[in-house]
């Protein structure tokens, strides 16, 4: 089994051209699965059959697995014995029959417009690490980009004069992002006076660096976040996404096109998207309840 998850891991990375992170998640998913097989005495991949798939999931069910984690887990079981089937290191497939939970898709709380504004307002501007943060937060709210993508750009992706931004989202996928007034002045000052300050003697093209001249991490980047929204006295549980799902949601509340909003999130299927449209729908219902006289 070990060799087929090995082979399998290959061959999403290369095809699939997937994130590391993306192919960690599935390797982290294929070492349960194994481990609960080894468990159960299964030592070929062809003895595996409905039953014991379902009693894995019920046993990581036990132990604690969201709705939302043993889909995702289906999801990459279902793909790896896809693949052992194509490739002939199994005759069957036995998640063939395997249903996939149903999970409610919710939303972490989205931040009111002047939340946001307290939160971009925080880092202190007179010190270099509290410009980047400042620009760091304009940008991602200003574009809905994931932080993993942030870390990614580099100086050349940006372009001030026309105003957008290259991004490099999920399987290296590229898109053209439009940028605001306000963030293309926090950049210019970020690129040709603070950006050199913390480059030092490093040689890279990265656009955002940490004090020692090294790309930023996605882990320095939440910390950050999270120590800005404390200093702002924002009570409510942020995430990584928080600036990404204020930046769709104020959109379309604003009356953007759903379609506009797909392309500049660099969602592949537009039902995700459609997820904040449920926000959106709570400000209708709260207006029509004020305004309705029959409401």
């Amino acid at each position: 089994m070990d060799t087929i998850i090995e082979e399998y891991l290959k061959f999403i990375q290369l095809e699939k051209r997937l994130s590391s992170n993306t192919i960690g998640a599935y390797r982290r998913d294929l070492k349960k699965y194994n481990t609960f097989l080894e468990l159960q005495k299964i030592s070929h991949i062809d003895f595996i059959d409905r039953a014991s798939i379902q009693q894995c999931l019920g046993y990581l069910h036990d132990n604690g697995a969201s709705a939302k984690s043993l889909a995702r887990f289906i999801s990459t079981i279902r793909s790896f014995h896809q693949f052992a089937l194509r490739e002939k290191y199994a005759a069957k497939d036995p998640t063939v029959l395997i249903e996939t939970p149903k999970y409610d898709r919710k939303l972490p709380d989205v931040l009111e417009i002047n939340e946001v504004l307290a939160l971009l307002e925080t880092p202190n501007l007179a010190k270099i690490n509290g410009y980047r943060d400042r620009t760091m937060l304009e940008l991602l709210y200003a574009t809905g980009m994931r932080v993993s993508e942030l870390i990614q750009i580099e100086s050349e992706d940006v372009n001030l004069i026309m105003g957008f931004v290259k991004v490099f989202g999920k399987g290296n996928k590229e898109r053209i992002v439009p940028l605001g007034d306000t963030v293309i002045e926090y950049l210019k000052t970020y690129i040709e006076t603070i950006r050199p300050q913390l480059l030092k003697k490093t040689v890279t093209n990265t656009l955002f660096l940490n004090m020692h001249g090294k790309p930023l991490s996605r882990q320095a980047i939440w910390k950050m976040i999270k120590q800005n929204a404390i200093k702002a006295n924002i009570t409510k549980s942020l995430t990584p996404h928080t600036l990404r799902h204020s930046f769709a949601t104020h959109l379309l509340e604003n009356g953007a096109d759903l379609r506009a909003v797909q392309e500049m999130l660099g969602h592949s299927d537009i039902s995700t998207t459609q997820l904040y449209t449920h926000v959106s729908k709570s400000q209708i219902r709260k207006m029509y309840n004020e305004f309705h006289p029959r409401a």
